[in-house]
């Protein structure tokens, strides 16, 4: 009688859930919303993955992680490899597992998407570097010097990435931070409910050991410009790593009444100067009772979610288009749902009205519906005449994108730049002087942390070759 065939396991759809506070408890509190995966919840999850032998997940990661590895890894319960394998790509794993949106990139390209839940991959990066973490990072062996030196400007991701990968590869390099601590957006943009500084500090003491030397409260464009960088100070290679940190605004009356902040100061000083912890940090910040947040993407979920913590007594969402269209996670919209904040979709403020004391009491907005699709594939928003109503608001948020810091494309001579004031660079990095390149927000505009990370990766692959070809 022939041997039967053994019964194929069975494909778990639904994928492990990740422990989180309670709405009602973390709404009025800083502490980590995500829990993170006990050892048995990442090993079960690990044996979703069903290991195909032509992954499509690894197209999808702008840092080309080893992902089946490191899962399969994670299956055996060899953590410590797990790691290790990560870090092979990705040398700020425990930033990524948190803050990337791999619902739209590694995760996309999951073959169990197709009939349930792709793989958290994610949840399960956050893992291997928390399991770490809390055992003391440790450093790879250092190469061989090669005795050429790079510049690197900003501390952010891309700046980091890029950092860490060229001293892998041997050459010394030092980082120049125009703030007072490294992070960059990653400090002073996301708040610690989502991504805690020590996480992020601990990622950058991972860079440090790899022999990279940060300098902070050095602005460039200010104390050093780029062609002093490359013939004064001894550097035979720069990397631009900025970000966009400069915010947007509305153009609209009454944008400058009291009560109104740009999302980016808000967010810098709850997060950098850690006025949620007031007094105990002497920076304080005003919330009124209602507070408006113009804006749909992650900074704005941020900044609501952040003023709930903060003691607002209500918090609105102003947002033009659909939620369809809403470019913040899927994951962060929920989130935010759950604690309470108030979505008003199709709605966009025409002017902000103010008080005797020059104090913004109230918002003018206007009723909006779709029309067809703009250069972003998204509908057009389009006013409905006669629509406009008043929301009584006190404090309002503007959160509708940020562009680069003009300082340094207004310092260095030969640099083309777009009309946007982005830095023009080929796929690689390089910039229209030689020896110079640049990645992240400052080439693309405003982006994911782990987009910024993959154009670090590669500038750095390309100022490896340019500096080993160089005569």
């Amino acid at each position: 009688m022939a041997e039967e065939k053994k019964a194929k396991p069975k494909i778990q759809k639904e994928a492990v859930p990740i422990p989180k506070q309670p709405p009602e408890v973390r709404r009025r509190n800083f502490n980590e919303v995500a829990l993170g995966y006990t050892e048995e919840q990442a090993v079960a999850e690990a044996n979703r993955c069903l290991q195909c032998k032509k992954p499509q997940c690894i197209q999808g990661c702008p840092v080309e992680v080893d992902i089946p590895a490191f899962i399969r890894l994670i299956r055996e319960r060899k953590f410590e490899e797990a790691i290790k394998k990560v870090k092979e790509k990705n040398s700020l794993p425990a930033i990524c597992g948190r803050v990337c949106p791999q619902e739209n990139q590694c995760q996309k390209f999951c073959v169990l998407g197709k009939i349930g839940d792709p793989v958290s991959i994610g949840r399960l990066e956050r893992f291997v570097a928390d399991w770490e973490l809390k055992r003391g990072l440790e450093a790879p062996e250092k190469p061989a010097p090669t005795g050429k030196k790079v510049a690197v400007i900003g501390a952010g991701p891309a700046g980091l990435t890029a950092a860490a990968d060229l001293a892998k590869l041997g050459h010394k390099v030092v980082i120049f931070e125009a703030l007072h601590l490294p992070g960059g957006v990653l400090m002073y943009g996301i708040p610690e409910f989502r991504l805690p500084k020590r996480i992020v500090q601990a990622e950058v003491d991972y860079v440090k050991k790899l022999g990279v030397e940060i300098r902070t409260d050095c602005l460039i464009g200010r104390i050093h410009t780029i062609p002093e960088l490359l013939k004064e100070e001894g550097f035979d290679a720069v990397f631009i790593g900025t970000g966009a940190g400069l915010p947007r605004f509305l153009g609209l009356p009454g944008e400058n009444l009291g009560g109104i902040y740009s999302a980016n100061e808000f967010l810098i000083r709850v997060n950098l100067m850690k006025s949620y912890n007031f007094p105990q940090y002497d920076t304080p910040i005003r919330i009124g009772k209602k507070v408006a947040v113009i804006g749909g993407g992650n900074v704005a979920m941020d900044s609501a979610r952040s003023a709930l913590r903060l003691g607002a007594e209500e918090v609105y969402i102003i947002y033009r288009r659909s939620r369809k269209e809403m470019p913040a996670r899927a994951e962060e919209i929920e989130n935010a749902e759950e604690e309470g904040v108030i979505f008003k979709l199709l709605t966009n403020p025409v002017r902000f009205i103010g008080n005797e004391q020059g104090l913004l009491k109230a918002m003018e907005c206007i009723r909006m519906k779709l029309g067809e699709p703009d250069e972003s594939g998204r509908r057009r928003p389009i006013p409905i005449e006669g629509s406009e109503f008043t929301i009584e608001v006190d404090t309002a948020i503007i959160a509708i994108g940020r562009t680069p810091n003009p300082i340094i494309q207004r310092t260095t001579e030969g640099l083309e730049v777009t009309r946007w004031g982005t830095i023009v660079a080929d796929e690689n990095g390089k910039t229209s002087i030689e020896g110079v390149y640049a990645g992240g927000d400052i080439v693309t505009g405003e982006a994911t942390v782990i987009s910024a990370m993959g154009a670090g990766k590669r500038a750095a692959k390309a100022i490896h070759e340019y500096l080993m070809n160089k005569k």
